[in-house]
This record gives structure tokens, C-alpha cells and sequence, in this order.
């Protein structure tokens, strides 16, 4: 906000003249008359009397009163301040005033106005130091005992900041100036940096704000022709758009580095409960209630600083009409001749600029589509082309078999192929495979296309297990409500195998456990495990392992195992890092403080790019090592192994861009398990090739029933 205001737009006060009372007495540094610069106390009773009657005479009230409103408070003549007859109209009517009076008056109330935001709660005295008060002001202030308090009104006073402010710029001018000037500037930037910043953290640099946004120009050109209360409304208003669509312009950022797709307004809000949980995993309760805090003050602060850099921008549109007037024809017609001939400041980036329009078409869309899928995806779900399969005629192929479906936390197609993350990664692979091969097993690999990216690891189960695509909350929502046939539900539907789940990773009550037709869960709590938590870890993918053999797997059973295990020694940040332990040591998890305690902290990587992806890389060589550890331990002939990714890293480990396949092998050692599925091309190994076959990874379930025995009967 400005305080600068010439003289020629008091005409746009509200008030008429006569509102203003005080201002009707000799201007404050208008030259007196010879003969009545010394005026006496005595004379002013006389001097006021004539202003106390002046609003009953008719003549005041004429509307040719109102256009030299600037000069009629301050500019009387000298014989309306001594005349002892009171003649309203010639006290009134700045037509009657001397030049000589009127030119010193027009000067002062220049001088004066200019000190103040906006001519209608301007007082006269609003910059006059104490003590210099002119001798007539004096005399035209006392009080006049003929005239009582209720009939004489009183002229309005600055608000106490405005004094100081004023003070402040008339003891300062130049640093007043370079604040206004640096004020203002700092307004356009905001608007200009809300208007045209992107949604993704690699377009982030200077060419993408260097552009003509239409919208600004369009926000101007309304700004200009609006009076002065609807134009702070709706600059106001149009502030607290632009700062809310900044604050998701942010979240779409976040979700495009973490996740890999943008905000979705409708479906998105409740992830930033487990976005808490994972912060208070990571940085403690008080560092994820300060993380918390701050999110909170910035998304309070851009909506503050938006809404008043729009105000401002706006007052001073109006203030400088003209200027601003024909700065916004010239934009706008730079604006349609670059759109017209395409100019580009850089590749891809236009100087004509509609970002923030299409950003809101986009939005809008989105949550179009998201409405309309939720009744699409319920029609989806229902077809289930095993649904009605008779138990005798599922996993046929599979019967007598112990079945592991194994998931490994973010593992990726990025940690098999990126150059910093692969050469090791290769090496444990290659190392694991020779064991497997020693031990009497075999594998097969290929590639999948997980529903989710860099986090929501639930989206990649349900999509694995249910074999349709779950991408976002509501389809989860809507698939697990349901009675979808899942893996381990056909498994359980054959009345062939009992079936458990190892989740270290659930801490508390999880009702997906019926829709995927889950017997036994072992959640975090019911694992016995005593030692210290691995940032979002609970424990150990090495102590999980050995849980699930000492409490199921080692246990007498009627009937085969159909186990769902969740690894997550793997997820983020990946820090500290648990190491190997001899099988003999593992026992309650104790061994695993020292281990913390020496390993590194997430700050200690978590904005280094390079160090995340080293430290990914050796968590997914854990994970991998202590799964096939205990598979060469623990498993038979009759063992068979699924295991495979959830979804890729984030985009600071695997790239931007990166794909969002995850690799998926089956281990066995009956030859006849692999031999089943040898149309589908697989590479031989627990490394799929880069040519080697990616599937949607809904896909899968429905190969796998169908090659392992299953009849489909919809």
C-alpha cells in the first residue's frame, strides 16, 4: 500500500465538504492578511462565530462545492477570516477566495495530501509538527463559547500509525521512497512468480518465469476501471485464489518428486495423516510437530503476502491511471502478437503465457474425472472373470505347494539399472542367485508396471493381488469394500492352504485383512521384536524373516502355508540401515541397537541426491540378501517364492521421468513350477534383462490362476 496520493483525486472522496468543518479555517501555511496576522484571542469567538452558521445557509450545499473539494478547506481569503459579518457562501465557495489565498492554499493541500493514503480520513493537522501551528489556525481553533460542543462538529485524526507513518516519511523521504519503490517491486514478484511457477521441481528455473502471463493482464485491466471498495474486494479475493492455487502448485511439486503424479484435490487430503506418521517415524514427535508448525505458517504466510501484493499492485493501478492504463494496452498487445507468432523464450517455453488458466482447466478436469471414475471403477470391480471358479478348479497346478508372496519396500527397476545404485545392486543379485543355484533352486524374472510411484505402497498390493488397477485412495476404498477374488483369497477359497500375513509394517488395526482373505496376521506388534525402530522401519527385514519361521513357518500344519510377507527394511529415507546378523544372534531384536545407534541419521542424507541413491541401493541389497538367506535356509522342495517391488523410489533416487516398472521373480526348486510359466519368456535368474517382458502389474493375477490350473467362469 502506497501513501502517495496527488491532489487532483480528492474529487473521489465520499464525503461532501461541509462533513469536514475543521478544515474551513485559514490553510496552515496560507500567507495571512497584514492586517490580521496577529489576531488576538479576543477576535476569535468573532472569527468562528460566521463558520458555526455557515451550514444553514442554502448556497452551501450547491454541488459546484464539491469539484474544488482539494481547495476549499484550506484556501479562504483574508476577509473571510476577519469579516465580522458571516456570509456562509463566500466562506464556503472557493469561487469567492482571493488568487493570492487560493495559489497558497492549492500548494499546502498538494503538500499535505500527498503525506496520506486516502483524502477521506485525511485530518488538516495530519503532518504539522508540534509547535508550528500557524497563529490564525490558532485563533480559528479556540473555542467559542456562543457555540455548544454538540453543534460543532469534529474534524476526523489520523490513526496513530499513520502519524508515525507520516512523521517517519518526512523525516525520511529517500528511504521512504526506496521502501515504496522496493515494496512494490517485491508484490510484482509474488504475482508473477504465483502466476507462472510449474508443478514440477526440474522446470523450476528462470525461463519459466521470464513470460507475459494473460492472466495478470486481464487482473489489471479489471483493477484500473473498478471503484476504490469493490476494487480491494476483488483484489482481495483474487489474492486468496492465487495463493491457494500456490500452495498446490507446492503440494504438486512434493507429489511429483515423492510420488510421481500431481495433487488431486479430491482424493489427496487424507495422506497427510500417514505423511505425519512418516515424519514423526524419521525425525521424532517434536521434530515432525515443528515440520508440521512450519507448513502451517508458510501456507498462512502465502496466502497473506498474495492477497496483499495483489491489493497493492491494484491501489496503485488506481492511483496512476493513465500509467497504467496504457502499460496494459502495450502488454497485452505484445501478449497476442507473441501468441500469434509463437515466440518462445526457450524450448517449449512460450513468452505468451496462459499457465495459470490452464492449471485451473486442468484441476478442474481432474476432479471431474475423479468423480466420474468412482461409478466407472464400481462397475469394473464387479467383473471378476474367477469370481465364480469352482474351489476344485483353482491353483490346480500348485496343490502341496508353500506358497510365498514376498514384497521388497521401493524396489525398483531404477536400483537394477541407474549407474550409481546398479553395480551394486548387480553384484548382490548375481551373488544370490549363485546360492539359490547351489541350494538346489531356480528362478525367473520379468517386469511389472506398478499402479503407484514412490510411495502408497498399498496401491502396488491391492493391484498385485486383485488384479485390477488401484492408482488412487478411492479405487482402494471402493476394491477393498468389496469381495474381489485376491491371490491369497483364491488360495483360501481351495480350502488347500491356510493362509497368514507377516506386516511389520502395520502398527494398527488393518481391516483389509478380510478382503484379502487373510487366516493369521502378525502385525508389528505380534512379532516379539524388541529393539530399536530404522527410522519408518519397525525392524529388520532379518529379524521378520526369522519371526515368521520361529511363530509359522517352523509350526506343524495340516495343511500348506499361503504367506503374504511385507519387507520394509528398504523404505525411506534409507537411514540407518540395519546390517546382516549371524541367524544364532537375532534373537528378540536387542543385537539391532548397537546397529542403530551407529548408523547414519536420515539428515544426514536426505537432501543429497547422490547419497540417497547410495544408501537406497544398500538398503535393497539388505533386503534381497535377507529373503534369500532364509530362503536357502528354511526352504524345501516344496517352497515356491513370489517376490517382487511394490513401486520405484522417489524421482531424487530414480530420476525424473523414470519408469514405474519393478522387477518380479519366482524362485522353486521343482523344475515343473518354472516350467509352467515358460511361455511368458522371463529371463532365467533373479535378474530380469532390459528386453525382457513388462506387464501392467494388474495383470498378473489373472496369468498366474490361469497358469497354475485355474478355470476362469466369470
Amino acid at each position: 500500500m502506497s501513501f502517495n496520493t496527488s491532489s487532483r483525486q480528492l474529487s473521489k472522496t465520499d464525503e461532501a465538504p461541509e462533513d469536514q468543518p475543521s478544515q474551513e479555517v485559514t490553510p496552515l501555511e496560507a500567507p495571512a492578511p497584514r492586517d490580521t496576522v496577529q489576531t488576538s484571542e479576543a477576535e476569535t469567538p468573532e472569527v468562528s462565530a460566521p463558520e458555526a452558521k455557515a451550514p444553514e445557509a442554502p448556497e452551501t450545499e450547491a454541488p459546484e462545492t464539491e469539484a474544488p473539494e482539494a481547495e476549499s478547506p484550506e484556501a479562504e481569503s483574508p476577509e473571510a477570516t476577519t469579516d465580522p459579518e458571516p456570509k456562509a457562501p463566500e466562506a464556503k465557495n472557493p469561487e469567492t477566495e482571493t488568487p493570492e489565498a487560493e495559489t497558497s492554499a492549492t500548494e499546502t493541500s498538494e503538500t499535505e495530501i500527498t503525506e496520506t493514503e486516502s483524502p477521506e480520513t485525511e485530518a488538516p493537522d495530519a503532518d504539522v509538527p508540534e509547535g508550528e501551528v500557524d497563529a490564525p489556525e490558532q485563533a480559528a481553533a479556540a473555542p467559542d463559547p456562543a457555540v455548544s460542543d454538540a453543534d460543532t462538529p469534529t474534524a476526523p485524526r489520523p490513526r496513530g500509525w499513520r502519524r508515525v507513518w507520516g512523521g517517519w516519511r518526512e523525516k525520511y523521504p529517500v528511504a521512504a521512497r526506496v521502501l515504496a519503490w522496493t515494496t512494490t517491486a517485491v508484490a510484482l514478484a509474488v504475482v508473477v512468480v504465483a502466476l507462472l511457477m510449474p508443478t514440477q521441481a526440474d522446470k523450476v528455473r528462470l525461463a519459466a518465469f521470464v513470460r507475459l502471463p494473460v492472466e495478470a493482464i486481464f487482473g489489471a485491466a479489471l483493477l484500473i476501471v473498478l471503484p476504490r471498495k469493490p476494487r480491494i474486494a476483488v483484489a482481495a479475493f483474487a489474492g486468496l485464489g492465487l495463493g491457494a492455487l500456490t500452495v498446490v502448485n507446492f503440494l504438486d511439486i512434493g507429489f511429483n518428486e515423492y510420488l510421481g503424479r500431481g495433487f488431486n484435490v479430491v482424493l489427496d487430503w487424507s495422506l497427510f495423516s500417514d505423511a505425519l506418521g512418516y515424519l514423526q517415524d524419521t525425525f521424532g514427535k517434536g521434530g515432525a510437530l515443528g515440520i508440521a508448525a512450519l507448513a502451517v505458517t508458510l501456507v498462512i504466510a502465502v496466502l497473506a503476502l498474495t492477497t496483499m501484493s495483489v491489493i497493492r499492485l491494484g491501489n496503485l493501478a488506481a492511483r496512476n491511471t493513465e500509467t497504467a492504463t496504457r502499460t496494459t494496452l502495450v502488454l497485452a498487445i505484445a501478449w497476442v502478437t507473441c501468441a500469434a507468432l509463437g515466440v518462445q523464450y526457450a524450448a517449449g517455453i512460450p513468452i505468451a503465457s496462459e499457465h495459470t488458466m490452464q492449471a485451473l482447466q486442468f484441476k478442474a478436469e481432474q476432479v471431474r474425472r475423479t468423480l466420474r471414475d468412482e461409478a466407472e471403477f464400481a462397475k469394473i470391480a464387479k467383473k471378476d472373470d474367477f469370481a465364480n471358479t469352482p474351489p476344485d478348479q483353482l491353483l490346480t497346478g500348485l496343490r502341496g505347494k508353500d506358497m510365498m508372496i514376498t514384497f521388497i519396500e521401493s524396489y525398483g527397476r531404477s536400483a537394477i539399472e541407474d549407474p550409481v545404485m546398479a553395480p551394486g545392486v548387480d553384484a548382490t543379485l548375481t551373488a544370490e542367485n549363485k546360492k539359490l543355484t547351489d541350494a538346489g533352486f531356480a528362478a525367473k524374472s520379468g517386469w511389472l508396471t506398478s499402479a503407484t510411484y514412490g510411495g502408497s505402497s498399498w496401491l502396488g498390493h491391492s493391484t498385485f493381488m486383485s488384479g485390477l488397477w488401484i492408482s488412487n485412495q478411492q479405487r482402494y476404498r471402493t476394491v477393498t469394500a468389496g469381495e474381489r477374488l485376491t491371490l491369497p483369497g483364491a488360495f483360501k477359497k481351495t480350502g488347500a492352504w491356510d493362509t497368514v500375513g507377516v506386516m511389520p509394517g502395520v502398527q494398527k488395526a488393518w481391516p483389509e485383512q478380510n478382503f484379502y482373505g487373510i487366516d493369521k496376521l502378525y502385525d508389528s506388534h505380534k512379532l516379539g521384536y524388541k529393539g530399536p525402530k530404522f527410522s519408518w522401519s519397525t525392524m529388520p527385514d532379518q529379524y521378520a524373516l526369522t519371526a515368521f519361521e520361529r511363530l509359522v513357518h517352523s509350526k506343524k500344519h495340516d495343511k500348506p502355508l499361503m504367506s503374504t510377507i511385507i519387507l520394509t527394511s528398504s523404505h525411506q529415507p534409507w537411514a540407518p540401515i540395519p546390517e546382516l546378523v549371524p541367524q544364532d544372534q537375532v534373537g528378540d531384536g536387542s543385537i539391532y541397537n548397537a546397529i542403530e545407534k551407529a548408523g547414519k541419521k536420515p539428515a544426514d542424507i536426505i537432501t543429497d541426491s547422490t547419497k540417497s541413491k547410495q544408501e537406497y541401493g544398500k538398503s535393497i541389497q539388505y533386503s534381497v540378501s535377507s529373503l534369500i538367506n532364509y530362503l536357502v535356509k528354511y526352504g524345501n522342495k516344496n517352497t515356491v517364492l513370489i517376490f517382487l517391488g511394490d513401486h520405484q523410489p522417489i524421482a531424487r533416487v530414480s530420476g525424473n521421468h523414470a519408469s514405474r516398472d519393478v522387477p518380479v521373480s519366482i524362485v522353486a526348486k521343482d523344475p515343473k513350477v518354472l516350467d509352467k510359466i515358460a511361455a511368458w519368456n522371463w529371463a532365467d535368474g533373479l535378474q530380469p534383462k532390459q528386453d525382457t517382458p513388462v506387464w501392467k502389474m494388474n495383470s498378473f493375477r489373472d496369468r498366474f490362476l490361469t497358469a497354475y490350473g485355474s478355470t476362469p467362469a466369470p
